[in-house]
């Protein structure tokens, strides 16, 4: 039987720590080239904290955020999302598992250019086997909420970069995740837009009580969040607590 059998929503809506890390570490290369990207860390995360990781670049952001979202497998530790370990799924049941768990937002939006906004927002839902019809109440709230309504039938191609990381959290949403995690989601953006998707990832975090981890150079994020870590070579540096997380 596969080990994703065990895999159900009250793993993450019944764990009062959705993300735990336990010494965490990995490594690319070997010999003289090995590089350490994360380095003996060990973290928890309760749900319902907005949690910012900044860092420069090479201080190991995007490597975390793989290894949180079981996109990775650590060269030692475990990953926990709820009451699951993500680094003993294999690639699929990991997949299947950030469908219907992890809304994932990504730097370079990772959008699907010939679909349109309605297909871009609805293809986890479709990939899990759901009909777009009877996703389509789900995508249009969504739509709505973020304000892209509009542009439903345009070509993801077509679109602002305000406008496709909207797209792209929207998708990341419309799953209902209780995690979203995003790796510089305003990395392309100009300011204005960039203080857009900010704020309305704060407010989707104090509205729904979803867990949002973001990983980011972008100082502005810190003002906006419950927790800040700062990485450095792959270690936690400084983990400071703004406020204290909502009861959700």
């Amino acid at each position: 039987m596969s080990r994703d059998s065990s895999i159900d929503t009250k793993d993450l809506d019944s764990a009062g720590l959705l993300i735990r890390l336990e010494s965490l570490e990995m490594s690319y290369g070997e010999g003289e080239a090995r590089v350490h990207a994360i380095r003996k860390l060990s973290l928890e995360i309760p749900r319902g904290q907005f949690v910012v990781v900044r860092g420069r670049s090479g201080s190991g952001k995007t490597t975390l955020f793989h290894l949180i979202a079981g996109m990775k497998q650590p060269t030692l530790g475990r990953v926990f999302v709820g009451e699951t370990e993500m680094s003993r799924l294999n690639e699929a049941e990991s997949a299947r598992f950030r469908r219907r768990h992890i809304g994932l937002v990504y730097q370079f939006f990772n959008l699907v250019p010939i679909l349109d906004v309605v297909e871009n927002i609805a293809l986890p839902l479709l990939l899990d086997g759901k009909r777009l019809t009877d996703s389509l109440p789900r995508v249009e709230a969504l739509m709505r909420r973020l304000g892209i309504a509009e542009r439903a039938g345009h070509l993801a191609s077509k679109l602002s970069g305000g406008e496709m990381q909207r797209v792209a959290i929207a998708r990341a949403l419309v799953g209902d995740p209780g995690l979203v995690l995003a790796d510089e989601p305003t990395g392309n953006l100009d300011d204005r837009n960039a203080d857009e998707v900010l704020n309305l990832l704060t407010e989707l975090c104090r509205e729904r009580g979803i867990t949002i981890v973001i990983m980011t150079h972008d100082a502005s994020a810190t003002e906006r969040a419950d927790r800040v870590l700062t990485l450095r070579d792959g270690e936690v540096q400084q983990d400071l607590c703004v406020r204290e997380p909502r009861p959700v």
